[in-house]
């Protein structure tokens, strides 16, 4: 298994640096991880570095609580594209959800997809705040809103992937949507147990440790 290619090598704290972006993205090309994903501010800083590399960018929207309007979350995700983010990872409206407000989801996701046309759209549904039954119809509108992988979590909620959900997810969508397993990802075993269970692709900050360990 060649572990590195499926991680997207992450760092979306408040208090990151250029210093530690740089570092970051020469992390990337070193191990050859699928991504660096980053804060929206610093998408160009990245593409300088990364230009030439076989190294996605990816960068989040309406992030980390997904409670934007959706006209703010198209235009993240479009200067994100234009400043050379190659894939998204968009934070769904929790709350808009768990209101049941369906058709509202629906259309934010549909959006920010419409604004990437073939730039990989992932949607973040938070899997801390749902029971499985919401998690289920939560897969199932990512998929009819035309999005590329359904994703845990952010990081920032009480808990972040788990087997279990990847296990569901897998059941649910099969091979319709791509599946990207985050937060609390932090060595091998539980690494290489979320791909066995259906992940695509594994969101951390611990990803050298993960390599390494």
């Amino acid at each position: 298994m060649n572990l590195a290619s499926y991680i997207d090598h992450t760092l979306l704290k408040a208090e990151a640096t250029f210093g530690q972006i740089e570092t970051l993205c020469k992390q990337a090309i070193q191990y050859r991880f699928a991504s660096v994903c980053i804060n929206p501010s610093y998408v160009r800083f990245c593409r300088g570095i990364l230009k030439k590399e076989e190294v996605a960018i990816c960068s989040v929207v309406g992030f980390p609580l997904g409670a934007n309007l959706t006209v703010i979350k198209a235009f993240e995700a479009e200067n994100a594209i234009r400043d050379g983010a190659t894939e998204i990872d968009m934070v769904m409206n929790v709350g808009a959800f768990k209101d049941k407000r369906f058709d509202y989801v629906l259309g934010d996701i549909k959006k920010v997809k419409q604004i990437c046309g073939n730039i990989i759209l992932k949607v973040i549904i938070e899997t801390a705040y749902l029971n499985d039954e919401d998690k289920v119809d939560a897969c199932f509108i990512c998929r009819d809103a035309g999005a590329d992988f359904v994703k845990t979590s952010t990081g920032f909620a009480p808990a972040g992937a788990t087997i279990k959900d990847i296990k569901l997810f897998k059941k649910t969508i099969g091979d319709s949507l791509k599946i990207k397993a985050a937060g609390g990802i932090k060595n091998r075993v539980t690494a290489e147990a979320m791909i066995r269970a259906g992940a695509d692709r594994l969101g951390t900050s611990s990803s050298i440790a993960i390599i390494e360990g």
